[in-house]
């Protein structure tokens, strides 16, 4: 019987918020362990999942045109409500821009920065690890100034999870050939048990575009690769071995103007050709593109001050199909970020 309501006690418990789990752990034993296992986790994530739109996450960065900015790392925003919440952190007060990855994981993002240590954090919990700096990063620490003078790019750290293992994988993907290494592409994976950054070899087998991030589903990270006519490429985080999923279906393209998502569990690219944004999902079945919307752009920006906007989330939880489009429009002027509404 005790087992029965235990059991009962678990089904309430996965409907709560974070916040609550996190009080009620000083209850019991046993309840600190229920709330602190693996499993319960998950079923409390797809839970919240299943309930409703997704919080938006919010980073500053430093624009590089204002002096001494006062930077607030982190803050949420619920969908419904606007006012947000201020997440602090311990590394704030150092009033440094960090960049995130695109793809936040089970609740985690990623911090990161072109020469200091990053962090991958829990914006609910407040929990976060530092990062070490990888080879890339050291590199560019030792080639100063001299490292833009290369004409080399900087690129996007992805983030994802080992869906066998439930691992968590930082990898950063580079060109090499400008910095002078002997292979086309390097691959360094964080080992979270090791705390050490890892190479991986062999890497990818195209060069791949520096500006567009990469992005996490379903166990794996993908990347366009730098072509005349772009390639899906990923990068399976169980196997560590590189792939080329599909043709993209567009050519010739400006990287500012192209971009790649997860919307609702689909992998999505989309090009901007002013004055519309089409977005593709694909259907890995056939392995083809359909179509799933066109953003008319004119109408809320101006052509010279925006690049490519970037599709966030499918929401609207009180209805079955998801019909709402979140988007962020960057102006590359004021470099200002703006969010966004489209019905699809």
């Amino acid at each position: 019987m005790e087992s029965l309501l235990h059991d009962v006690v678990e089904n309430i418990l996965e409907r709560l918020s974070v916040k609550s789990l996190l009080r009620f752990k000083a209850v019991s034993k046993q309840w600190n362990s229920t709330i602190e296992s693996r499993y319960f986790q998950e079923k409390q994530l797809k839970h919240r999942q299943q309930s409703g739109d997704p919080d938006v996450l919010m980073v500053s960065v430093c624009p590089y045109d204002v002096r001494n900015p006062t930077i607030e790392s982190l803050r949420t925003l619920q969908l419904g409500s606007s006012s947000t919440v201020k997440i602090p952190t311990p590394w704030e007060k150092e009033n440094i821009w960090y960049l995130v990855s695109h793809s936040s994981c089970d609740g985690l993002v990623c911090l990161y920065h072109p020469h200091k240590s990053g962090y991958v954090v829990n914006p609910t919990t407040r929990w976060y690890r530092p990062l070490p700096l990888c080879g890339f990063q050291k590199l560019m620490n030792d080639l100063g100034d001299g490292y833009n003078k290369l004409g080399h790019k900087f690129f996007r750290l992805g983030f994802g999870k080992d869906k066998f293992t439930g691992t968590y994988k930082p990898v950063w993907l580079y060109n090499s050939l400008e910095i002078g290494l002997e292979n086309a592409t390097t691959c360094e994976v964080f080992d979270f048990s090791t705390n050490v950054w890892r190479y991986v070899t062999p890497a990818a087998p195209y060069r791949v575009f520096a500006y567009p991030e990469p992005v996490y589903l379903d166990g794996s990270l993908y990347w366009f690769t730098e072509c005349e006519e772009p390639k899906v490429l990923s990068f399976d985080l169980h196997t560590e071995t590189f792939q080329v999923v599909s043709k993209a279906p567009f050519d010739n393209v400006d990287p500012y103007n192209i971009f790649m998502c997860n919307l609702d569990n689909r992998l999505c690219v989309s090009e901007m050709k002013w004055p519309n944004q089409v977005i593709w999902s694909f259907n890995s079945g056939n392995k083809t593109w359909d179509k799933l919307c066109s953003i008319v752009l004119d109408v809320m920006f101006d052509s010279t001050k925006i690049c490519a906007v970037s599709p966030l989330a499918l929401f609207d939880g009180k209805k079955k199909k998801k019909s709402k489009l979140m988007f962020c429009g960057q102006f590359n002027l004021y470099r200002i970020s703006l969010l966004c509404f489209f019905k699809i």
